[in-house]
């Protein structure tokens, strides 16, 4: 469902979209945003497509968007969004920090990270920023991003026998589910394990979910 405000908001405020799945979030940033003088925000998004939409709508000034929401999740929608408009200033504002969700976000076109645990100030510092052209990263945030920076990346191979590691599969059962060789399921597992910097299965899928390549 789509929620429109009908206010007439002052023509020099900054205005913003709000794309989360949770209702109390949406109707309470709206209220703290609303609330401020040179905010106004011109639509409510439930899921990524409706985030999407409602920005080919209203073209906002800045947009917030959770990660984790149904039907197209926010780094699609961010990505959806950056590919059509080249001035698109997105914040990211998700309950999760692990280095692989802040390089996703980033990398699909973000301008800003704020954890929804975060000082209300601290959102609007990162809106009038980002509002203004500049990016908005705290420190706790970009000290994560370097460090993922660092990390040799997964292949889109290797993340789908990680997913299946994660099942609890053996390497037979892996090779069967991809339809490739048992052999060839040994290689991508020595990989993993190197790139992830751990000796066996157990460590590699404790490093995946906490940094986020992976989820339950």
């Amino acid at each position: 469902m789509t929620h429109r405000l009908t206010a007439t908001p002052d023509s020099s405020a900054i205005r913003i979209l709000i794309g989360d799945d949770h209702p109390f979030m949406r109707e309470g940033l709206a209220a703290v945003l609303d609330y401020k003088p040179d905010m106004t925000v011109v639509g409510q998004a439930c899921n990524g497509y409706e985030a999407v939409e409602l920005f080919r709508q209203h073209q906002p000034d800045v947009t917030l968007m959770d990660l984790r929401m149904p039907e197209m999740d926010g780094v699609k929608a961010i990505a959806t969004i950056c590919a059509e408009f080249d001035n698109a200033r997105i914040i990211v504002l998700t309950t999760y920090d692990s280095d692989e969700d802040i390089y996703r976000g980033l990398r699909a076109g973000a301008k800003g990270y704020v954890l929804k645990d975060a000082e209300p100030d601290e959102l609007l510092t990162a809106i009038r920023a980002v509002h203004n052209g500049k990016q908005y990263i705290p420190p706790a945030v970009g000290a994560k991003l370097a460090e993922r920076l660092q990390s040799p990346e997964l292949s889109d191979r290797e993340l789908e026998v990680l997913r299946l590691m994660a099942t609890g599969k053996s390497n037979l059962e892996i090779s069967i589910a991809l339809g490739i060789a048992e052999g060839t399921v040994k290689f991508h597992v020595k990989n993993i394990l190197s790139k992830l910097a751990v000796s066996d299965r157990t460590q590699a899928m404790i490093v995946a979910l906490k940094r986020g390549i992976i989820t339950l």
